[in-house]
């Protein structure tokens, strides 16, 4: 089985030029929790989290004292958690997102695409077809498409 016979298409995606808060309203009205990023020419340009979001939020909050194992998390005042939410949603959606993104071609076979998904620890993987983005693949796409023969 190959990448096109699993893959969602149309993607759901953002374009590089958006803010982090047109991210968050996509996250919400689609019930996702990540999507890739493409330049003019539908290209993949990088690809935004939840993850990439929370590790913004929580930035300098909390420090993670290890004094010989015995740990004490003490809580940062570094920023007003409100004033960050606010700073967060007006940034361009690239200067939190990871630009290197791992992909597969619309060709690949699940076994690879499974491959890369566990070994890499990512949910969703990018399907490209000369270049431009044409589908995405998650976890769960590779799990109904393996097992449905035999449940």
């Amino acid at each position: 089985m190959q990448a096109y016979e699993i893959m969602i298409s149309p993607v759901i995606k953002v374009k590089e030029t958006d803010t982090v808060r047109y991210v968050i309203e996509k996250f919400i009205e689609n019930r996702i929790s990540g999507l890739p990023i493409v330049n003019e020419r539908n290209e993949m340009a990088g690809y935004i989290s939840d993850g990439d979001i929370m590790r913004y939020i929580g930035k300098h909050q909390y420090r993670i004292v290890d004094p010989l194992h015995s740990v004490s998390i003490i809580k940062g005042d570094y920023e007003d958690f409100e004033q960050k939410v606010r700073k967060l949603l007006e940034l361009n959606v690239m200067s939190i997102a990871k630009r290197k993104v791992y992909n597969v071609s619309w060709d690949e076979e699940i076994e690879t695409i499974a491959s890369i998904l566990g070994n890499k620890q990512i949910k969703k993987l990018p399907v490209e077809r000369n270049g431009v983005l044409v589908g995405i693949i998650s976890r769960g796409d590779v799990i109904r498409h393996s097992f449905r023969t035999f449940l």
